[in-house]
């Protein structure tokens, strides 16, 4: 199928433009956003760009984003620069692996992949988060040794990892307390456009960004179940 040299031209915008950016808004760029929504000839021509680029393009609403894949550690992060971002100085795996299951702890609490929309609540305290934190470690902690295998995870190692950090009323920002650890993950995910985090009154709300991905992408009902299995939720609960 031979494209025109403008359909060439314009996906080349588009295309850099979400390199620049990694979204589109049709309220600021319309031009770019309807040439994509509008022609699939320019959108299969993108969505190229993007496979080339190990990505994938992708229009919830009103945005059209650029979102790298797992593996894509030139567009995104590698795991030894989400170790440093996130973790203490020298951290170890299960001081990574920690992290990660504190954002995945943050999406449960946030949304519960039922209804019309995924989400289910629209903020929450820093204080919650911090019992949500201790209350599924300690329940996985304490399940069978079998069952920890077969999720692929040791909560075991990483309640450890939680409770070697220092407990600080104060709120220090130090990646070696509690409240720093989960301080310096807020601040990295509202940096990415996914939280908002407001720090003198200890709350954290979604972004319409992280509500349309969570929507249209990541808590489909399979992918919310893996989830809760992950954090080791019942049916009826913890």
């Amino acid at each position: 199928m031979a494209y025109e040299m403008d359909e060439i031209r314009i996906s080349q915008e588009i295309f850099y433009f979400l390199l620049e950016h990694h979204e589109i808004r049709e309220e600021t760029e319309g031009r770019l956003y309807q040439a994509y929504a509008e022609n699939e000839r320019i959108q299969n021509l993108v969505k190229s760009q993007g496979e080339m680029a190990s990505s994938s393009i992708e229009r919830y609403g009103d945005v059209i984003y650029l979102i790298p894949r797992e593996e894509n550690y030139f567009l995104g992060y590698s795991k030894a620069q989400l170790k440093a971002a996130l973790c203490k100085s020298g951290g170890t795996d299960r001081d990574y692996f920690l992290s990660q299951f504190v954002i995945l702890i943050l999406l449960t609490e946030f949304y519960d992949g039922q209804g019309r929309s995924s989400k289910a609540r629209t903020f929450l305290r820093v204080g919650e988060v911090q019992n949500s934190i201790s209350a599924y470690l300690k329940a996985g902690a304490e399940s069978s040794r079998e069952q920890q295998e077969e999720q692929g995870i040791s909560f075991a190692a990483m309640y450890e990892a939680y409770e070697a950090l220092r407990s600080d009323e104060k709120g220090s920002k130090a990646k070696t307390t509690k409240e720093g650890f989960l301080h310096h993950i807020l601040k990295f995910l509202e940096k990415q456009g996914l939280l908002v985090y407001v720090e003198e009154d200890e709350m954290i709300q979604t972004t319409k960004k992280l509500d349309s991905f969570m929507d249209w992408n990541l808590l489909n009902q399979n992918h919310y179940m893996r989830v809760r299995r992950v954090l080791g939720i019942e049916e009826e609960g913890l």
